[in-house]
């Protein structure tokens, strides 16, 4: 079977094909931090999180870099409004993305940059740009000329010159760093200070970069010339990754990614998630069941199939009777995913350590759907097909104390039962134990954190997810970062 995935570039599905045999160099665009993240964001990176765990299923050594924007005028008038600082504001709401993303079984990115920390990087792709007259500098920032790259617009279909006559003169009324541009829709690469905000000396005077070129800088410092897939939302098309696709690509005249992946957006009853609809929420107050949509604590692994059950392309909406009808699928998966657990010893399964047999007919189909184009909705039908079967032979055992199925066979549906739920993340978690104590000593947590690090080296993010939540459950917080990994208690 060849895996096939939809290019948003070439608007057809392609075959799979990597730069690297058995290699899958990954980017997908992170959140601004200044803000809890929404429904929005738990759709995207529950999405290529997914997309991910499937790749390493099918045998790819996958590097997934997802960056965090920690400067930017929203993080500055936070600051503002809390009387805080920028570095303060976007460190919170770092450590607010993974306590709420992990709560959806996101996985860890391999790395995390953020834009502060590639200043020189930045400084470096504008000089490149200039010295081949893609940029140049206008009162203190510097703009790239959107006519000089002939290939603008591919990604999105936008063509300039429809854009231009379109604009119809009002450009230059809605643009006050009009006057400084060579054409309307030149874009800022770097800008210049303004009083009273964090600057960096540049080449051009104090100040800070554009939104898009931080992008491309952090791909060139962390992945090379070109990547295999960047990902992200649909809404970031245009102009977000069409200029990354400008700068990148004029600098180094290489294709910056060899395919482009975009995730549909989330409605709410149709309507498009707002603020000022009063329709908005955050991933915490869903799972919490503080949304007045949705007044009552949502299980995040319903929240997950919930997402997978629409095609990752394709819109999703929100309403109470698809959030209630995952809850209850959610139980059953759960119910299917718990039978070892709750019967295996009384039915004489192997022991855990024992290599799992699996249904290669169930395994085929999940991998025909999976391979095309990522349809884990249609994988999904596989899988509580395994489920449904397990939870009746459950109800058969507990009212007639034997199974109508040998055992051989149900630890079979049931080993790959766990096996294809895991690799879409979906996981039902076993209670976590405390100590008789009543707490874990600084060794113990020192020593699950080595099994943690030895499992995820491993890529057994099964059992690196375990032990993480296993100190969750305890009170004790932990911090990945480049240097290590760092922990505190409460």
């Amino acid at each position: 079977m060849t895996l096939t995935l939809y290019n948003t570039l070439t608007r057809r599905k392609e075959a799979f094909d990597t730069l690297e045999p058995g290699k899958v160099k990954m980017y997908c665009c992170g959140v601004t931090v200044y803000d809890y993240c929404h429904l929005g964001h738990a759709r995207s990176y529950i999405v290529w999180d997914t997309i991910r765990r499937y790749l390493m299923w099918r045998g790819y050594e996958v590097l997934y870099i997802q960056n965090f924007t920690d400067i930017d005028d929203k993080i500055l008038n936070r600051a503002k409004e809390q009387g805080s600082t920028m570095e303060a504001v976007a460190n919170r709401f770092i450590d607010e993305y993974f306590a709420d993303i992990r709560r959806l079984n996101v996985l860890d990115a391999d790395d995390y940059p953020r834009v502060t920390e590639h200043i020189p990087e930045i400084h470096q792709l504008i000089k490149d740009l200039e010295a081949q007259d893609y940029a140049y500098a206008a009162g203190g920032d510097v703009y790239y000329r959107v006519e000089r790259f002939p290939s603008y617009g591919k990604l999105s279909g936008q063509k300039l010159e429809d854009k231009q006559a379109g604009a119809s003169g009002r450009v230059d009324a809605e643009d006050p760093e009009a006057q400084k541009k060579q054409h309307p829709f030149d874009f800022a690469l770097w800008k210049a200070a303004k009083p009273g905000e964090p600057a960096w000396d540049s080449p051009w005077g104090q100040g800070r970069p554009g939104w898009h070129i931080e992008c491309s800088a952090m791909i060139r410092s962390r992945l090379g010339a070109t990547l295999d897939i960047h990902g992200g939302g649909g809404d970031l098309i245009f102009p977000h990754h069409e200029n990354e696709i400008a700068q990148s690509e004029a600098a180094i005249n290489k294709p910056l990614a060899s395919y482009w992946m975009h995730n549909g957006m989330v409605r709410v009853q149709g309507v498009k998630m707002s603020k000022s609809l009063g329709n908005f929420t955050t991933i915490r107050d869903l799972l919490d069941g503080k949304w007045s949509f949705y007044p009552q604590p949502v299980d995040p692994m319903a929240v997950r199939l919930f997402i997978m059950q629409a095609h990752y392309r394709k819109p999703l909406d929100f309403t109470e009777e698809a959030i209630a009808t995952a809850e209850s699928s959610w139980k059953t998966l759960k119910e299917g995913l718990l039978f070892g657990h709750h019967y295996g010893k009384q039915l004489g399964f192997a022991d855990s350590g024992t290599a799992a047999v699996l249904d290669t007919d169930a395994v085929k189909r999940f991998q025909e759907a999976g391979d095309d184009d990522f349809n884990f909705s249609s994988g999904l039908a596989v899988i509580f097909e395994l489920a449904k079967e397990l939870v009746r032979e459950a109800n058969i055992l507990v009212h007639q104390g034997k199974t109508e199925t040998a055992t051989v066979e149900l630890q079979k549906q049931w080993d790959t039962l766990v096996t294809l739920t895991q690799v879409l993340g979906l996981e039902a978690q076993q209670e976590a134990e405390t100590t008789a104590s009543g707490g874990l000593s600084d060794e113990e947590i020192e020593a699950l954190i080595q099994q943690r690090q030895e499992a995820r080296k491993a890529k057994n993010f099964a059992e690196s997810d375990r032990i993480r939540n296993e100190l969750q459950a305890q009170g004790i917080t932990l911090i990945d970062s480049r240097e290590g990994t760092r922990w505190h208690r409460g």
